[in-house]
């Protein structure tokens, strides 16, 4: 890999010219050939608009490999490599034959398919990109963008790609830029949200579109000349003509003889009578009902103009205020009817005086129940004042309408989500009779929202919790370590013997925080179990009474014909323990906890707060209490980690946060329903499991073991070990207690700095010990290259992350074992001691 002819001979196959080249008259090259793909045309993949973020990216992921490649150690090297590693975006280095040269975790994490090792310990290539996309027309498509670099042509596409649980589908946009010389830099995005939010809109406008454009009556726009700005197919029809032959032509053409059209309007809109004229030469009267959007000036800006042919418009007397009837006295009850949209008509007093056939669907309700009654009764008690402020307004005249967001009750318990339009309705003298409120349905449209706004917050919090949670195993494996060597030395009658304890249990007791954390980003390594619900909570029964103590009544209620589900036990027991020591600090005085199972099924997909449950079959697991209850403003936040309503030191924080990752890592949800003074009653759903449903072709990863697990004996060995690891103070801890354990170790504090050592020695390397996670070139990528020149060595990855991180990559080679961070001396030396003598 780099030019002092140290790395293995092997390495440089497929390797770029411009990678072997010295590393200043790289960096130049990069800038060059970036600037080069901003002028760069083509085909239907080529970027003639790329951003200057992702030039930026690509720029910096090949620099970063360069500077890497060339041996730069300094501080503005590692700054860049770190920048690269942290990228949100996946960026690739590829070679002219495809093999991969570098890339960042984000592209492991966005193609943890195409970015793991091959078998047999090849490096993998841009084929493996292939294996993952959805479908032949990404295929074909990758195939072209693929091509196109290969001869020197830029481009992006997007894909779909099978990811994650079966029937789910993600999104990726990919970015090439070929360099002079050879290779290619690739960037990855992930697009899945953007394209739901995007298809959501399109059928939105689609569907208003089709509203207007197929609305039983006519409609057209004119401008203030009298110009058509625009007709639907409905009028154009009975005109005889096409919509775009309106366009633009006079009002007048289409008005028979001496009829002067729907401008004899009242001032600012109206109602008039029209003939008007089609294309065979024949006529036909029809009512106008328009209003007029101002410019400013003496004159209107457009027009808004519907056409009634042969409508039956019923006027009342003139009267009629005088004898209190106040109901809109011009109604077309075939187009209100017939309505697509909701519409509710209002009289003074602001009750419900009719309502159309959308309506009463949209709210499941007969009119009988609606008509008479005040129309806020049907808006949720939080929006009411605002709807009611808004109401008055256009009745004052203040404005002539407006344009608001409700919650309503919907059928089957649903929360409904409407847009409100509300306009004045006038008699035929122009006084104030009534309001007239068209609804639109746009619950759907909001929960994705809110759904998308809550994933990336949570998302956001979770990123932040693992990358904490990692730092500190690193801490942790340090403190925990050296205590270890301390203890070698000061048995149980030396005095400092206590004091070196104390130390070791309050590592300890951080490391159950930090796993706790790591549940919380869904980061931390599972053993997934068939598991009986039933048998497992009754195991658990007599440690629940003796948690939560005489005054509280535990009861179970077991559901009949329950299936198994696929969970990790001991983290299953941290849930149902965490959930019954949260009703257990709601009730201070006493009462009743109650455990309630069930199997349940859903028929189609339900949003259910900020989750969307997919359908399926589920076990259901209820924790309720009768216990303060939760305030509204604080369950928006009950699942953040740190957030906690108890005093100051009462709790950590991380009890309920815990809950919600470990269920959610296990393909469930977990959901809450409570109010002050009524209890609260958590939901939990985990996956039914069934033989047929198993997937994975590897058996589950092992649990983490605790140390007192570890086996006692003989934990000397010898051999050579090399041991990869960029924090100083863990590799110091690890070699130290290797070297004391009879093992001759050498020490590389990345993966550029192994390849140096390997080749500078002429001992044989037994085993390589290295941290996953480092600037520059990752553990596995290091291993893989290793395997090259050394076969046959053996390999343990280590990390703060959870094994399930780097699940494809062990699973793909069985000879690499994992060793989860923070560890102690006898869980080092017996996994070392082990995986030697295999």
């Amino acid at each position: 890999m780099t030019e002092s002819g140290n790395s293995p001979k092997n390495t440089s196959k497929g390797t770029p010219n411009w990678l072997r080249r010295p590393a200043a008259m790289v960096s130049t090259g990069v800038l060059a050939g970036g600037a080069a793909v901003l002028h760069m045309s083509g085909p239907a993949y080529s970027v003639p608009a790329l951003t200057v973020t992702g030039l930026a990216l690509a720029a910096l992921a090949f620099l970063v490999w360069t500077l890497g490649a060339s041996g730069a150690d300094d501080p503005a090297a590692r700054m860049l490599r770190l920048a690269a590693d942290d990228a949100p975006d996946g960026l690739l280095i590829a070679g002219d034959d495809g093999s991969f040269v570098y890339t960042n975790p984000a592209f492991h994490r966005l193609f943890h398919m195409a970015a793991a090792a091959g078998s047999g310990g090849k490096v993998e290539s841009l084929d493996a990109i292939g294996r993952v996309l959805k479908g032949d027309e990404a295929a074909a498509a990758f195939q072209r963008l693929r091509s196109n670099a290969e001869t020197g042509v830029g481009g992006r596409a997007e894909f779909s790609v099978s990811s994650g649980p079966p029937g789910t589908v993600e999104w990726r946009r990919l970015t090439v830029s070929p360099v002079a010389g050879g290779g290619a830099l690739w960037r990855a995005e992930d697009i899945t949200a953007s394209r739901e939010v995007d298809s959501v809109r399109r059928e939105e406008e689609a569907s208003l579109a089709d509203f207007l454009d197929l609305l039983p009556v006519g409609f057209f726009s004119a401008d203030g000349k009298g110009r058509i700005l625009f007709a639907n197919q409905i009028l154009a029809g009975w005109l005889g003509v096409g919509p775009e032959e309106m366009v633009s032509r006079g009002l007048d053409e289409f008005i028979a003889g001496d009829d002067t059209g729907p401008g004899t309007a009242p001032q600012g809109g109206g109602v008039a009578e029209v003939t008007f004229r089609r294309r065979d030469a024949g006529t036909f009267k029809a009512w106008v009902v328009q209003s007029h959007a101002e410019d400013g000036g003496d004159g209107p800006a457009y027009s808004r103009s519907i056409v009634l042919p042969g409508a039956d418009w019923q006027h009342q007397a003139g009267g009629s205020t005088d004898n209190g009837d106040s109901r809109p006295e011009i109604r077309l009850h075939w187009l209100f009817d017939e309505a697509p949209v909701g519409i509710v008509l209002l009289d003074l007093q602001g009750n419900i005086a009719e309502c159309n056939r959308a309506f009463l669907k949209l709210v499941g309700l007969h009119p009988e129940v609606l008509i008479g009654q005040p129309f806020t009764d049907r808006v949720k008690k939080e929006d009411r004042g605002e709807i009611s402020a808004a109401l008055s307004k256009v009745v004052m005249g203040t404005a002539r309408a407006a344009h608001m967001e409700a919650r309503m009750p919907g059928p089957g318990g649903r929360e409904l989500v409407t847009s409100l339009y509300a306009s004045r309705l006038e008699n035929a003298l122009g006084e104030l009779s009534g309001l007239a409120i068209h609804f639109i349905d746009t619950t759907e449209h909001k929960n994705l929202e809110v759904q998308f706004a809550q994933s990336q917050k949570m998302q956001a919090i979770g990123q932040l919790a693992g990358g904490v949670a990692h730092d500190f195993n690193n801490l942790l494996t340090a403190m925990i370590g050296f205590s270890d060597l301390l203890l070698t030395r000061h048995g149980p009658d030396d005095p400092s013997f206590a004091d070196i304890q104390q130390i070791k249990q309050n590592a300890n007791r951080a490391t159950n925080l930090v796993r706790q954390l790591l549940a919380f980003s869904r980061q931390q390594t599972l053993a997934p179990v068939r598991l009986d619900i039933t048998e497992a909570i009754n195991e658990l029964n007599s440690l629940l009474g003796r948690l939560i103590g005489e005054k509280i009544e535990l009861n179970l209620e077991h559901g009949k014909d329950l299936m198994p589900v696929k969970a990790d036990r001991g983290q299953f027991d941290q849930v149902v323990i965490n959930l019954v020591v949260n009703a257990r600090d709601a009730m201070p005085g006493g009462g009743q906890i109650i455990i309630r199972t069930s199997p349940f099924s859903l028929d189609a997909s339900v949003q259910r707060g900020h989750d969307l449950m997919g359908a399926g079959n589920y076990v259901l697991i209820e924790v309720a209490d009768t216990g303060v209850g939760i305030r509204k403003e604080n369950m928006e936040k009950i699942f953040e980690p740190f957030f906690s309503t108890k005093e100051v030191g009462s709790g950590t924080g991380l009890g309920l946060s815990t809950v919600y990752g470990i269920v959610h890592q296990s393909g469930g949800f977990v959901f809450v329903d409570s109010a002050p003074g009524e209890g609260t009653t958590f939901s939990v759903y985990l996956p039914e499991y069934t033989e047929d449903a198993e997937t994975e072709a590897t058996a589950p990863a092992p649990a983490e073991p605790a140390a007192e697990a570890v086996p006692e004996g003989d934990l000397t060995g010898t051999g050579t070990v090399l041991l990869v690891e960029d924090e100083d103070a863990v590799r110091m801890f690890g070699a130290r207690a290797l070297r004391n354990k009879g093992y001759n170790v050498l020490e590389a504090e990345n993966g550029e700095g192994a390849l140096d050592v390997i080749n500078a020695t002429d001992e044989n390397i037994d085993l390589i010990i290295s941290d996953v996670v480092m600037p520059g070139m990752d553990g596995h990528t290091l291993v893989q290259l290793v395997r090259h020149e050394l076969p046959d060595v053996k390999v343990i990855l280590m990390s703060g992350y959870a094994e399930d991180v780097f699940r494809d990559e062990i699973d793909r080679d069985p000879s690499i074992q994992f060793l989860a961070k923070p560890f102690s001396l006898r869980q080092l030396a017996s996994k070392v001691k082990d995986v030697m003598a295999g």
